[in-house]
């Protein structure tokens, strides 16, 4: 286990003209009434306890009350359009409860919370800085993990719905040690699973509380899944291994529990799962990726040191030269996904040769 360094400031990369044009074709790019600078503007604020009285790092904002008004009101139309089309109807029924801010953290995102007074049903979507890198981390999520997100882009501000789950670190330390032998074991596998998707996709600093626990009830049993929930380190970082979720400190004992739970037999084949179901994800998107990948490949989304340092590692693990060439981020996610599709493709035509 390692105790790996994040970047204590990443910089948030603007949308170049290519990616806007990208995110307007697949309706991300929609106008919307308010800007992350417009929830700047708060009067005031107070800590946000949880329900065992410890700091969250979140901070209850306020306005002033011909602020508040207007701002409640855009946060409404916002969260029609991210749900309902726009469709306005329903804004005399929904109140907006409470914006929070986040203090920790690159992006310090706003946390809305709208409610349907009419049933008591409430939600929360994000508001955040539009950060090229973050958005392709969002679109990847999208296209090649099992789970659809949406979110919005206008010029310099990014819509995210909220996603649903326990916080890893909380599940780790109060839900984990009271789970089954069965549960366990899915659960082993899961991570295993995750693991291999964040490092083929590059996406990074998937530490405890970047990711959630999603258990889902079926007819006899609960199933669990991981799930990410933050897209900032999407290929940024130089080093290798802050790509994989398994050498984090704070993923100790998921690492452990997938160590006591199988041999490295099992761990191989629930890899090769994950890359088989990987492939299959980009062949059903394969426009789309390849339209998203050559906005990456003529964009700037991290610094010539990283760069460098990450294609190097890549190479040297894989002695696949297309990394060696690489240019920037762009071409070397590019590199990994046709690695794994190559590789993928050479096993299928094996396994045909020796069926026939």
């Amino acid at each position: 286990m390692q105790d790996l360094k994040i970047s204590l400031k990443k910089p948030s990369f603007p949308i170049s003209e290519q990616l806007d044009a990208y995110l307007t074709r697949y309706n991300r790019n929609i106008e919307i009434p308010i800007f992350y600078d417009d929830l700047l503007r708060f009067q005031g604020s107070i800590v946000v306890y949880d329900k065992d009285d410890n700091d969250t790092l979140w901070i209850r904002v306020y306005y002033n009350d011909f602020e508040r008004e207007e701002i409640d009101l855009s946060l409404k139309k916002v969260y029609t359009i991210l749900h309902s089309d726009g469709n306005e109807d329903t804004i005399p029924f929904l109140n907006v409860d409470s914006i929070d801010f986040c203090t920790f953290g690159n992006s310090k995102p706003f946390r809305v919370k709208v409610r349907n007074i009419l049933n008591d049903n409430y939600t929360y979507f994000y508001v955040k800085t539009a950060d090229a890198s973050r958005i392709y981390g969002l679109e990847l999520e999208h296209m090649l993990s099992p789970y659809n997100l949406n979110f919005l882009v206008y010029k310099n501000t990014l819509i995210e719905e909220h996603i649903a789950g326990i916080p890893g670190d909380e599940f780790i330390e109060k839900m984990l040690p009271n789970c089954s032998k069965s549960e366990k074991s899915q659960i082993a596998k899961e991570f295993v699973k995750f693991n291999e998707r964040c490092m083929i996709r590059l996406l990074g600093d998937m530490r405890s509380y970047n990711y959630v626990i999603v258990p889902t009830h079926d007819f006899d049993h609960v199933v669990y899944k991981i799930r990410a929930i933050d897209f900032d380190q999407q290929c940024y970082e130089g080093k290798f291994n802050i790509y994989r979720p398994q050498f984090f400190k704070e993923n100790y004992k998921m690492v452990e529990l997938v160590s006591k739970t199988f041999q490295k037999l099992s761990i191989d084949q629930y890899k090769i799962e994950e890359r088989s179901i990987l492939v299959k994800r980009l062949k059903s998107y394969h426009v789309r990726v390849d339209k998203l990948l050559d906005c990456m490949v003529n964009d700037s989304i991290s610094t010539e040191e990283n760069i460098e340092q990450l294609k190097m590692t890549i190479f040297e693990y894989t002695q696949d030269i297309k990394f060696k060439r690489a240019r920037n981020m762009g071409e070397i996610l590019k590199a990994a996904l046709e690695f794994m599709v190559r590789n993928y493709d050479d096993v299928s035509l094996n396994r045909l040769k020796l069926k026939g």
